[in-house]
């Protein structure tokens, strides 16, 4: 596999324009921006000099957020889906990943969050599909159920794949399904419908579940098993997206990340 690099890894550091230009100096032929280096820099000239470059788009993070609240805000979340699926067609984004929402605030009702999230998500694939985007679908990690995402598991993804059909998919994440003992079946399962495969770590200890991830290496996760796992499903995508939320590895040079990351991506991935 070749890498990707998510923008967010080097985010308190680079802009866009700045990831675009350190990954094609440092051979990193992917590239996954998150939307708000995207709208920061413009959708049209980040769409240039992402071509200019010769990078492949492995991704555009992120859709989704669909339960809230009241009618209006599951409306506005289905508008900002529908801009968002424009941006990854003008970027030749190879997926749109949706991090689908947690719990409306105030709100118990886990069912009724899982409704808003599924009644979202099939208002806008007519539209995905006319573009061609696939709206891939990144189960979290159940911790983050509350307030990001109601999406727990890989079998409930693909559940939700098998209802909306074509042009949906799914983004894999190590952080967040290394832990699932059905993992194995589930990937079997998924086959070619895996859009993306994004690689990190989760340290131990850890000190923050969100912002803690580790590089390959750094930690308990066997990344190399469940590439295996991905590969032998059918995976076509060619790329591991690196994609580190971290307080720590933010603090250092950009240019020194990337180099660590291409290191560990021979070593652990």
């Amino acid at each position: 596999m070749r890498i990707s690099l998510n923008t967010v890894t080097v985010k308190e550091r680079w802009g866009l324009a700045e990831c675009i230009e350190g990954a094609a100096r440092h051979g990193i032929p992917g590239i996954a921006p998150w939307r708000d280096v995207l709208q920061a820099m413009g959708v049209e000239a980040a769409a240039r000099q992402i071509r200019d470059a010769g990078l492949i788009v492995t991704g555009l993070c992120r859709g989704g957020m669909f339960p809230a609240a009241d009618a209006a805000g599951r409306a506005a979340a289905i508008e900002d889906n529908r801009r968002a699926i424009a941006e990854a067609h003008a970027i030749g984004a190879r997926c749109l990943v949706m991090v689908c929402g947690g719990l409306p605030p105030g709100s118990k009702d886990l069912p009724g969050a899982r409704a808003m999230m599924r009644d979202g998500l099939h208002a806008i694939m007519e539209e995905a599909r006319a573009a061609g985007v696939t709206i891939a679908l990144e189960p979290l990690h159940p911790m983050t159920c509350a307030d990001r995402s109601v999406l727990s598991t890989l079998g409930q993804a693909l559940d939700l794949c098998d209802e909306l059909g074509a042009g949906s998919g799914i983004a894999l994440d190590v952080y967040h399904v290394w832990w699932d003992p059905d993992l194995a079946r589930q990937v079997a399962r998924a086959g070619s419908r895996i859009a993306a495969f994004h690689v990190c770590d989760w340290k131990v200890p850890t000190t923050d579940t969100v912002f803690d991830r580790g590089l390959p290496g750094e930690g308990v996760i066997d990344i190399p098993a469940i590439r295996a796992m991905v590969e032998r499903a059918g995976y076509a995508g060619g790329f591991a997206e690196v994609e580190i939320l971290s307080r720590s590895w933010w603090t250092r040079d950009p240019d020194d990340v990337l180099d660590e990351i291409k290191r560990r991506h021979q070593t652990a991935v």
